[in-house]
C-alpha cells in the first residue's frame, strides 16, 4: 500500500465498500482512490487484482462509485432509483467479462479476462451492487447515522438496526462526541 494515501475502509460487501472509497461526503470529503495506482491497490485488496489502470479507467470507476452511491442511497430511503445511476451500473455490469470460479476451498473467486482489465473488475462491482439494490441478498441497505458521512451500507446484522457504516470510524467518532458533550454539561462535584 502507498503510505501517503488514507487507509481503505473495507467492509464485507464489495459494492458498498467501493462507495467507501469516497468518505465523509457531507463533511471534509476524503478521496481514497485519488490516482489510477490507488484504484489498482483497492482492487487488489478486494480480490480483483489488475496490473494497471489508466486515468480514463479511474474516471469510469469513479462514475460507477457515484452511481452505486446514488442508487443505494435511493434504495435505502425507498425512493425511486436515479435513471442515470441505473444506466451506469447496468452498462458497467454488461461490459465486464469476469467469470466466477470455485476454489478448492469452496470459495468463490473472480477471474478477469486479462490481468489489466479494470472494466472486468468494475463489472463485478456493478453486479454486486445490482444484487444488493435489487434485494437479492439477506440484509438491508441503510444510511450511516453520522451527519458528515451518511454512506450507504448493507446491514446484515441480525436485527437490521446498525447505525453506522463502520463502528471503528463513524460509530466511535459519534460515541466520542456524545461522551464529550455529556461531560461538558455535567458540572464537576465540589471536593
Amino acid at each position: 500500500m502507498r503510505a501517503e494515501f488514507p487507509d481503505f475502509r473495507l467492509g464485507n460487501v464489495l459494492a458498498t465498500s467501493f462507495t467507501g472509497t469516497l468518505s465523509e461526503r457531507h463533511g471534509n470529503a476524503v478521496e481514497r482512490i485519488p490516482t489510477p495506482h490507488r484504484l489498482v491497490d483497492w482492487l487488489a485488496v478486494s480480490g480483483l487484482a489488475v496490473d494497471s489502470c489508466t486515468t480514463a479507467q479511474l474516471d469510469l470507476a469513479r462514475e460507477l462509485r457515484e452511481s452505486i452511491h446514488a442508487a443505494a442511497t435511493a434504495a435505502a430511503l425507498q425512493d425511486a432509483l436515479p435513471a442515470h445511476a441505473v444506466q451506469v451500473i447496468n452498462d458497467r455490469s454488461a461490459q465486464g467479462r469476469a467469470a466466477a470460479i470455485l476454489t478448492p476451498e469452496g470459495k468463490r473467486r473472480w477471474r478477469l479476462s486479462s490481468a489489466s482489465c479494470v472494466e472486468d473488475a468494475l463489472g463485478v462491482i456493478a453486479a454486486d451492487a445490482i444484487s444488493i439494490i435489487a434485494g437479492e441478498r439477506d440484509g438491508k441497505l441503510a444510511l450511516c447515522a453520522s451527519p458528515t458521512c451518511q454512506a450507504a451500507f448493507f446491514d446484515t446484522s441480525q436485527s437490521r438496526t446498525r447505525k453506522w457504516c463502520d463502528m471503528n470510524t463513524c460509530g466511535n467518532r459519534q460515541k466520542k462526541a456524545r461522551f464529550n458533550a455529556n461531560h461538558r454539561r455535567t458540572p464537576r462535584s465540589a471536593e
